[in-house]
């Protein structure tokens, strides 16, 4: 083969892949997807900017990103910094106050400011918002059930309302909204440590989003794990209801979070592996997609 025989197949290949993406631009071009983003792609310095690059290029395609995000390892890094004890309860972090104020400066500076810096080295595209702001999340205070009894873990929440609004004007000035999942109280005036993955959901509903993609550290919801490797790839609503009970205790929230979506109008939820670097960008953008897909259905 001569060189310019091997350009030309270069570049059919990628026209081919542009292609391939073409019917996926006209259908999400103009529509939100939120994405939940935790995991190694969070911590994972390639994953990081490959992450960052996949927002910058659905809104340069004429999507309109939104990124919920949490940051559980490096909350327990910060706290075992300043000498405060972790500790949790039913798969739950016990916040004190003192805990949360490392949550809030974790959540809402560093991490979220984290993301904002990676992508706007890209262009002048994202801001950065704490759950808190406009009250975009409100919560009351949930309680963790051990044996069958309620137990206080402090101050960590169930969300209870979600306003888009501010997410909603900052979308329509071309940004990439980049939000902590932290909450405002809605009767006691405090903070509220919240669930990332129930977050990025009650977000997308209220946004209308016409996708929600969680980022974990699997290839998706496995059929029969840890008999088989095999992946899901695709199952309805009442399917996912009836596997819920037997799923492990990691994945019940991100799936929880799914079935809260398509639930609640939201036509299209997926479980993605965040170790695969642009991942987004192949399960939005390709026909085989990855990960494992949730729709609405009874059957």
């Amino acid at each position: 083969m001569t060189v310019t025989d091997s350009r030309i197949g270069d570049a059919s290949a990628k026209a081919a892949t542009l292609i391939e993406a073409l019917p996926w631009l006209n259908r999400f071009h103009g529509q939100t997807v939120v994405i939940k983003y935790g995991g190694h792609a969070m911590v994972e310095e390639e994953l990081r900017l490959a992450f960052a690059q996949d927002l910058v290029f659905l809104r340069y395609a004429g999507l309109r990103p939104v990124v919920v995000h949490g940051g559980g390892p490096q909350i327990t890094a910060q706290l075992g910094r300043l000498g405060v004890e972790s500790t949790f309860t039913a798969g739950l972090r016990v916040t004190t106050p003192e805990a949360m104020q490392v949550v809030r400066m974790v959540l809402s500076g560093t991490v979220n400011k984290d993301i904002v810096g990676l992508i706007n080295r890209h262009g002048p595209f994202a801001v950065g918002l704490s759950g808190e702001d406009a009250r975009t999340f409100t919560a009351v205070r949930k309680m963790a059930v051990v044996d069958g009894e309620p137990v206080d873990i402090g101050l960590v929440g169930d969300i209870v309302a979600t306003d888009p609004g501010a997410i909603g004007a900052l979308l329509a000035d071309g940004r990439i909204p980049v939000v902590s999942s932290v909450a405002a109280g809605r009767d006691d005036g405090e903070v509220y440590n919240v669930n990332a993955d129930t977050a990025a959901a009650a977000l997308a509903v209220a946004l209308g989003a016409a996708k929600l993609v969680v980022l974990t550290d699997v290839a998706g919801l496995y059929r029969d794990w840890p008999s088989s490797a095999g992946v899901i790839s695709e199952l309805t609503a009442a399917e996912l209801e009836r596997l819920l009970p037997g799923l492990s205790a990691g994945m019940i929230p991100k799936m929880e979070a799914c079935l809260t979506a398509v639930r609640g109008g939201v036509p299209q939820a997926h479980v993605l592996d965040g170790r695969l670097s642009h991942a987004v960008l192949l399960e939005i953008f390709t026909d085989s997609g990855i990960g494992t897909m949730v729709l609405p259905g009874d059957d």
